[in-house]
This record gives C-alpha cells, structure tokens and sequence, in this order.
C-alpha cells in the first residue's frame, strides 16, 4: 500500500513540477513581451524608427493574454499536488523543541494525533474544493479575459486534494497502528540543523 500512495504522490508532484515550469516560462514571455511592447511604444523608438516598430507591434508582440488567470489556474493545482509527497514524507514543517525531549510513547502520540488532524483538514479541503466546483459549474461562471470555466481549474485542484485526502487517512491510519503497536512502518523525515 506505502508503495502505491508513494507513487501516486510522486506522480501528482512531478506533475505539479511541470505545471509550475510551463507557468514560470509563460510568466517569462508574458512578461518580456509586455517589456517589448512598451520599448516599441516609447517616444525614442516611435520617433527614430515608426515603421518598424509598428511593423514589430502588428505582429502581436506583447504580454500573454490572460496570463495572471492561467497562472492564478496553475499555481492552486501545484500547490495541491505537492501536498501528498510532502504528507507521506512528513515534509511538513515541525518544531520540536520540547517534543524532542518527551518519551518516544508521547512522541508517536503528538504524531498520531497530528496526522489525524491533518487528515481531517485535506477532507474538509476536498469537501469544500468539491462544493466550489459544483457552484462554478451551476452558475456557468467563467475567467474575464479567457472566458475558460472556472470549474476547470476546481476540478483539477479537487483530484489532488482528494489524492492528498487519502494519503493524510493512510498516514493516519499508520500513526494509528505504529502508536498501538510501538512499531515503525513509515519513517518521519527528520532534518538536523
């Protein structure tokens, strides 16, 4: 089972990976091209060379259209599709000044009951991820500039917090049996500073 949701989640984050990427390279080119069309509207460039620059300024060049609702799009899907590898590794920032020196039996409890808790939360995400989608989708609502149904971008950030949901009920099911049992089946990522 570890292995399946290590997977999955892997999967989801290098998709999210390449979301985040292609919306890096689309903020890039929207943003020179916005560069470029102010230079060519310039008073420099408009007075020394005007054909040319009109001829520049007909082919199009300038910012993406609708580049900030891509990106708006974009950014909530990776968001989403890290949190499974960052749950299944216990990726999540922590601070354990005082856990560090409490008994292990205490320890695994604070991580069961933080897991569980957790767990509740990505269904709640989901739940509610869900509830928008359907929203958007019954009013037809859709971007201002793109005019692309904002559903779309609802339901691809619903797949990864309901992948995120199961991973949180599986690592807290984990927790659950690793404190009843005192056992370690999935190892906590720790860092040392």
């Amino acid at each position: 089972m570890h292995r399946i949701m290590m997977f999955l989640s892997r999967l989801m984050a290098i998709l999210g990976g390449l979301v985040l990427s292609a919306l890096v390279i689309l903020t890039c080119v929207s943003v020179l091209g916005r560069g470029i069309n102010t230079f060519l509207h310039s008073d420099m460039i408009q007075n020394s060379m005007p054909d040319l620059a009109q001829t520049l300024l007909n082919t199009g060049v300038g910012p993406v259209l609708g580049d900030f609702e891509l990106v708006e799009a974009g950014i909530a899907f990776a968001i989403f599709a890290f949190l499974p590898l960052c749950q299944i590794t216990a990726g999540h920032a922590s601070v354990d000044i005082f856990t560090s020196r409490f008994p292990p039996r205490i320890n695994r409890l604070i991580q069961m009951i933080v897991e569980i808790v957790f767990a509740m939360v990505l269904i709640l995400i989901a739940w509610r991820l869900y509830e928008g989608m359907v929203s958007k989708m019954k009013y037809n609502e859709t971007t201002f500039l793109l005019q692309f149904p904002l559903w779309w971008a609802y339901a691809v950030s619903l797949v990864s917090a309901v992948l995120a949901s199961c991973v949180g009920i599986y690592m807290a099911v984990v927790r659950v049996y690793e404190f009843l049992t005192m056992r370690t089946i999935v190892q906590s990522a720790e860092v040392e500073h």
